[in-house]
């Protein structure tokens, strides 16, 4: 056993233990909100067993032999009753404190985990029956009752940390399937299934990975069982993770991890979690449908329609639009698809996609046969692309009224109220309707029962004219601005830039570095927007990417990978010198664009000589020479 992470976890709102019961059931339910590399999981059986106990060989009791076959124990000795998952009874005066607040609050996490009945049970087409659970669990808690492995069975129940209380209790058994995300770089990753063992008296939870064997019966794998604690010293609360044979285990790099991520990533997630007073009464949304079938679809629509990341002609960012259209195009696929099935229709279903943006949900929809449109304030570049099987529409506000015609005015009072309180309007005059007042300022000519054809003509026709209700309201610029970074002034990305190197410039470079130049160290980018100025942080925040935008901009001086500012090192670009050195080769002569900045701002100047960096180490260099030119008026 080997503890591999250990924090403190400040509780001023007073929300543990439940706060980390909470924590815990996102792990088990959503642990794709920690690891991306996982799609989901899905709980396929929870059961209520009593934990295993050592077996004890004394002397037999003075009870009858028929006592003994019915299982009567005495008082200090588990019943084998309760040793095949049933709970002992005992009488309510006699129950100690401790014992019932863990099981009231047991019932309650239990709830949590699986709505509904808790002998209910939600499986995946083809997986084994929920009632194996059952079965498992009674031969598996019977090995380690009569010494099959005692070490695990006090890691299982704790009992290494301190005496235990003899009485037996139960315990959340669930049945989990992990289910990865398909890769096509790594297509043999399958789901793994799992039981968990929730213990709310210790505070802690077991991940017991399974295995089949040749007779295709499920057994705990000896690998890579883990367990998470909470416990309590001196009114301070810790969290910790144990693995139980570190030299056994096995890291896939998707379902089971390495350890060290296990203790930082998993452990800071999770104390973060049990602190936070959120409560929400909707489900994930992943519940709805079979996780199983979302990674398939979603890997094939990825598959699909991942070329449009190469040709997006927008100013957003194609990596974060394009996968995140093709997530919900593959839930919305599955959703349909069970809800024809219900109804028992091969009919697909229509949508309209309201504030669509560039379209492309609404394109894969369409794609994938569901007639529809997408409708938006004003047309976008990419829309051209997808053909006209796709139907995108300057924007649908309405056509029809709920009301009377008669009913007019006094809507339109309602209207201009409520606009009122939230736009701090001035007060119309003594006596004067409110609306007519707005109205009168729009189109001092126009009558009352006129005035939404007099909005309608001035709005557009008459620049600088004020709206019916709102003066001078806009729903949306006609172009989008460049919010990339490129728009910003030319000295405050230079401030920044430099900023920013002389702070990585100031830390120790990598371990075992023996370079004569500097190449720095590396910080994390929330690490580097901590030492900015709120000035410069609020500006950054406005446009698309913010700092990271930025610093990726700035590729000649640093390399951002993985969440880290590193200062870029340009002996390591060995495709980018031997593209250099090939087009010198093809034209002889200057031809670089722009001034190194590592030969201005950097204490060791550039680490690669002038003729073998891209940029120019001089203004001699930026100057064209004539045998360039004259190559290029042949060419």
């Amino acid at each position: 056993m080997a503890e591999v992470g250990r924090m403190t976890v400040c509780d001023p709102g007073a929300l543990l233990p439940g706060g980390f019961w909470a924590a815990v059931a996102v792990w088990l339910e959503r642990p794709q909100v920690v690891n991306k590399r996982l799609c989901g999981a899905s709980l396929e059986a929870r059961r209520s067993v009593a934990l295993p106990q050592a077996e004890t060989r004394g002397p037999r009791s003075s009870a009858g032999p028929e006592q003994e076959e019915r299982g009567t124990a005495r008082p200090d000795q588990g019943s084998h009753e309760a040793s095949r998952g049933h709970r002992p009874r005992a009488e309510p005066e006699k129950a100690d404190g401790r014992h019932r607040q863990a099981e009231e609050q047991r019932e309650a996490v239990a709830a949590s985990l699986t709505p509904g009945d808790p002998g209910q049970t939600r499986s995946e087409k083809g997986d084994f029956p929920a009632s194996y659970l059952d079965f498992f669990w009674e031969d598996f808690s019977r090995s380690l009752a009569r010494g099959g492995n005692r070490e695990l069975l006090a890691f299982l129940t704790r009992s290494w940390a301190g005496p235990q209380s003899e009485a037996q209790r139960e315990v959340d058994v669930i049945l989990r399937t992990v289910i990865p995300k398909m890769n096509p770089h790594c297509p043999h990753t399958a789901p793994r299934r799992e039981v968990v063992v929730q213990d709310v008296f210790n505070g802690t939870i077991t991940f017991l990975p399974l295995e089949e064997d040749e007779e295709g019966n499920l057994k705990v794998k000896m690998n890579n069982i883990y367990q998470i604690q909470l416990s309590q010293s001196k009114q301070e609360w810790f969290m910790s993770v144990l693995i139980f044979c570190p030299e056994r285990w096995h890291s896939d790099g998707i379902v089971y991890p390495k350890p060290t991520w296990l203790g930082k990533e998993l452990l800071a997630k999770l104390g973060k979690w049990s602190v936070e007073d959120k409560k929400s009464e909707f489900k994930s949304t992943l519940s709805l449908i079979s996780v199983m079938k979302y990674s398939k679809v979603y890997q094939e629509l990825k598959e699909k329609y991942k070329e449009m990341v190469k040709v997006w002609p927008e100013v957003t960012d194609p990596e974060k639009f394009v996968y995140e259209d093709v997530a919900i195009a593959a839930y919305l696929l599955i959703l349909w698809e069970e809800e024809r099935d219900k109804r028992k229709t091969t009919d697909k279903q229509s949508f309209v996609d309201l504030g669509c943006g560039n379209g492309l949900l609404a394109h894969i929809l369409s794609s994938e046969g569901h007639p529809g449109r997408g409708i938006d304030v004003r047309r976008r570049k990419i829309w051209d692309m997808y053909g006209p099987q796709t139907q995108l529409e300057v924007c649908l506000i309405g056509k029809s009224r709920t009301y009377l015609p008669a009913a007019e005015v006094s809507i339109d009072a309602q209207r201009s109220q409520y606009i009122k309180g939230r736009q701090g309007c001035p007060e119309s005059p003594p006596g004067e309707d409110s609306s007519w007042a707005l109205c009168r300022a729009a189109a001092p000519t126009a009558a009352p029962r006129d005035h939404h054809r007099a909005q309608g003509a001035q709005h557009e026709d008459v620049p600088g004219a004020d709206g019916l209700w709102l003066s001078g309201f806009r729903p949306r610029e006609r172009a989008d601005p460049v919010r990339n970074c490129a728009a910003l002034p030319r000295d405050f990305i230079d401030r920044v830039v430099l900023q920013v190197a002389n702070l990585l410039l100031g830390g120790a470079p990598p371990d075992g570095s023996l370079r004569t130049w500097n190449p720095g160290g590396s910080l994390t980018l929330a690490e580097v927007a901590s030492k900015l100025d709120k000035e410069t942080l609020q500006r950054l925040k406005r446009e698309c990417g913010g700092l990271q935008t930025l610093l990726r901009n700035s590729h000649q001086v640093f390399e951002v990978l993985n969440g880290r500012v590193h200062i870029r090192d340009w002996r390591e670009e060995k495709l980018q010198n031997q593209q250099l050195e090939a087009k010198r080769r093809l034209f002889p002569g200057a031809f670089k664009t722009r001034v190194c900045w590592f030969v201005t701002h950097h204490p060791d100047g550039c680490a690669l000589p002038s003729d073998c960096c891209p940029f120019a180490h001089g203004p001699g260099e930026l100057r064209p020479s004539q045998n360039t030119k004259w190559k290029k008026q042949v060419l």
